[in-house]
């Protein structure tokens, strides 16, 4: 199947006329205003990388997280937060690479706005070169046309003096015809020069204005190119952040499955335990066995010595606790 071509479709019949190429010119600022907009775009994007990673760098070395725990379950969140710095990380790089993938398509813009310069210049010279030729040409045109008009004008007027009698009168107006036909002829002359140089001109402008639109559409073909693979590479990019935050997850996740809820009790218990032996009952005291037992001597004032006699002993508590339990799971096991 045939292909459609810039070089056959940004013509104009008008000789003078340049809106083909004004309007290739303008599809190739547009396409290079793009991608200035999409390297500003790769810029931001790198910034919010960027902070993000450093937030959540901070966030994992000063924000505390279970700063307490102990043995497995403290393993795993020393784990989680040594992933969440790795992933700070891993978009503070991502910054760095959307930043070298920004310079690459200046890079790129660049180097086809230099390209395209040349063209231009070349081009831009060919426009004014052809235009004042025309115009040349053109006011070559009309006086060989004026030119004609008095060459006529002097031969009609010889036909209308042969009957003249004065013969100094019938000298001026053969004298004017041959000058009016040297004039004609010269007029004519610079003419058809100036028709041929124009011709040349248009020849050469044709085949420059051919060749700057391949070469435009060779330019625009590669700029598709680039700016598709770029965004391509740019998803591919998000793509494999976010394949290596789950990586780190997993990490995360394998460190969980290894905190063994039993063990981390044992170990508090073996490294925090007080005794083994609860302490014995506080027993009731009768503060006059006491006496007894320590007696003091105690002046008799003839009163007759009465005493209490020992209170009954508290009777014990039988009655079981009743523990906490969660679910099915008894605290006292």
């Amino acid at each position: 199947m045939r292909g459609i071509y810039f070089k056959e479709n940004f013509w104009s019949t008008d000789i003078t006329s340049i809106a083909g190429y004004d309007c290739l010119i303008q599809h190739m600022n547009d396409g290079k205003k793009n991608c200035k907009e999409y390297e500003d775009f790769l810029k931001e994007r790198a910034s919010i990388e960027e902070k993000y990673g450093k937030d959540l760098v901070n966030l994992s070395k000063k924000k505390p997280c279970g700063q307490t725990e102990i043995n497995t379950l403290k393993r795993s969140l020393d784990v989680f937060k040594q992933q969440i710095d790795n992933i700070g990380q891993c978009h503070i790089q991502l910054a760095q690479t959307l930043r070298d993938e920004a310079r690459k398509m200046e890079e790129f813009r660049e180097k086809q706005k230099q390209e395209r310069k040349k063209i231009e210049a070349v081009m831009d010279a060919f426009h004014k070169q052809k235009l004042m030729q025309y115009k040349k040409t053109i006011e070559s045109k009309r006086n060989y046309e004026q030119r004609c008009r008095d060459k006529d004008q002097a031969e009609q007027a010889v036909g209308q003096c042969k009957n003249m009698v004065n013969e100094k009168q019938q000298e001026k107006v053969f004298t004017k015809l041959a000058h009016s036909k040297v004039t004609a002829e010269a007029a004519d002359k610079s003419y058809q020069q100036n028709i041929n140089l124009l011709d040349k001109i248009r020849q050469d402008w044709q085949k420059e204005h051919v060749s700057s639109c391949e070469f435009f559409e060779n330019q625009e073909w590669e700029r598709v190119n680039f700016f598709r693979n770029a965004v391509w590479t740019h998803v591919n990019q998000l793509s494999q952040q976010c394949v290596t935050n789950d990586v780190m997850c997993e990490v995360v996740r394998k460190a969980l499955e290894g905190c063994n809820i039993q063990k981390d009790i044992e170990y508090f218990t073996e490294s925090h335990k007080t005794g083994n032996v609860p302490p014995a009952p506080v027993l009731f005291e009768n503060y006059y066995n006491c006496q007894k037992r320590t007696p003091t001597p105690a002046r008799n004032n003839g009163m007759p010595d009465t005493r209490r006699g020992q209170l009954p002993t508290p009777a014990p508590v039988t009655d079981e606790p009743a523990y906490a339990t969660v679910g099915d799971y008894n605290v006292y096991q």
